[in-house]
């Protein structure tokens, strides 16, 4: 499945009281690779950005004023996720924003035009309970470069969370579930997750850390006052 990593940038916080996208960047990935398919469009919002939003994104109404309207961009945004699990940093808050565009031009909410959608920061939370999980927190963590990242901007977002979801999934590519062609009478619950070691890297253990292993075993040997479970040969079974 297409996996589209997304970010907007906005007038302000609050699309019910009239705040406008003024940015989208959508960065592709398939088979967790990116294809460098992007989109990216900024986008006149026919209004002002609030002072605060101004200071993160540094769009300008003068910048902004001869660039597409959303309406002029959306049937391409929506091309272009269709079908394709999007994956958002905080996901609410551009949802609500894009939920907030479509209704404008009569479309179905955002969600109902992709197959699902995948939020970042809760997925950052459940693996760093109680930790920093903003974006630059989660570039710092996993030493992904964001120097260059002075001001927001929706693409540039949109590539580091790219690279930070690659990170952060790291290893869930090797788990594949095998449907092709299941057995006569095997259900869906009985298919076994089958683990790939085409990329696995494999570590043998140094000369001092089996002297060390042995040592541990030597003590277990004791305690139990013979040979412990490690070093008791399995048994074959015989007819």
């Amino acid at each position: 499945m297409r996996q589209i990593v997304l970010d907007t940038e906005t007038t302000g916080l609050n699309p019910r009281s009239g705040d406008r996208i003024i940015e989208v960047g959508c960065v592709e990935i398939v088979n967790r690779r990116l294809t460098g398919n992007n989109f990216h469009s900024y986008i006149n919002p026919e209004r002002d950005s609030e002072e605060g939003a101004l200071a993160v994104h540094g769009l300008t109404t003068e910048f902004l004023s001869d660039k597409p309207k959303f309406a002029e961009i959306a049937n391409e945004l929506r091309d272009y996720v269709r079908d394709a699990e999007i994956i958002i940093h905080n996901a609410p808050f551009d949802l609500a924003f894009l939920d907030a565009e479509f209704e404008r031009l009569g479309f179905p909410r955002f969600a109902e035009h992709v197959a699902f959608i995948t939020d970042t920061l809760v997925q950052a939370k459940e693996m760093h309970p109680g930790k920093r999980n903003s974006l630059d927190s989660l570039c710092d963590r996993y030493g992904i470069s964001n120097a260059h990242r002075a001001l927001h901007g929706a693409l540039l977002d949109a590539e580091l969370l790219a690279e930070v979801y690659l990170a952060m999934t790291r290893g869930q590519n090797s788990l594949t579930i095998d449907l092709a062609a299941p057995e006569e009478n095997v259900t869906q619950e009985q298919v076994v997750e089958v683990v790939s070691l085409a990329d696995m890297v494999i570590l043998q253990a140094t000369s001092e850390e089996l002297t060390e292993h042995e040592a541990l075993l030597d003590r277990l040997d004791k305690e139990v006052k013979g040979k412990c479970l490690w070093r008791v040969e399995p048994q074959t079974a015989t007819n």
